[in-house]
């Protein structure tokens, strides 16, 4: 009897409801660890996460056992709960609806996490905006700018 085999490596960019920076440093290797908790739960990947102050990236490997979508809402709504329980903010936080799912193959892996875990250099010359809306573009995915992350500069 044959059996699926798949390679399936997605990069996942979600946001900050209202965009507030709320995600301080400290708290930053803790997140991490909980949203790879998280994504191992699920029987997938963790590749690479790094959480900027207003949004997150992730770069796993994934099965064909689960979508993308399960395992962003599993990952938001978990990693929300942690936030809120461990009250690193004032009022209650939430993610942002909605989130970038990108595709990429096994020989752009080594640039794609050092993208990731560049994160903190990459938007010292970019905003959260110019980057996602070049990934939108890179990828040639057409939208409608009404129904993109509510923005800062909004």
């Amino acid at each position: 009897m044959a059996n699926t085999y798949t390679q399936i490596y997605i990069q996942i960019v979600f946001t900050v409801k209202g965009r507030q920076n709320v995600i301080l440093k400290e708290n930053r290797e803790e997140l991490h660890k909980f949203i790879t908790g998280i994504v191992n739960n699920r029987n997938q990947k963790l590749l690479a996460v790094f959480a900027m102050p207003d949004h997150v990236h992730l770069l796993v490997s994934i099965s064909p056992t689960i979508s993308i979508s399960d395992l962003v809402r599993d990952i938001k709504a978990g990693s929300s709960k942690f936030i809120n329980e461990k009250g690193w903010t004032t009022g209650r936080f939430s993610w942002q609806e909605g989130y970038g799912a990108f595709s990429y193959s096994k020989s752009s892996l080594d640039a794609v996490v050092k993208y990731i875990l560049n994160q903190e250099e990459h938007h010292k010359k970019r905003t959260f905006k110019e980057e996602y809306l070049e990934f939108l573009q890179k990828f040639e995915i057409q939208y409608d700018p009404q129904y993109l992350f509510d923005w800062i500069d909004d």
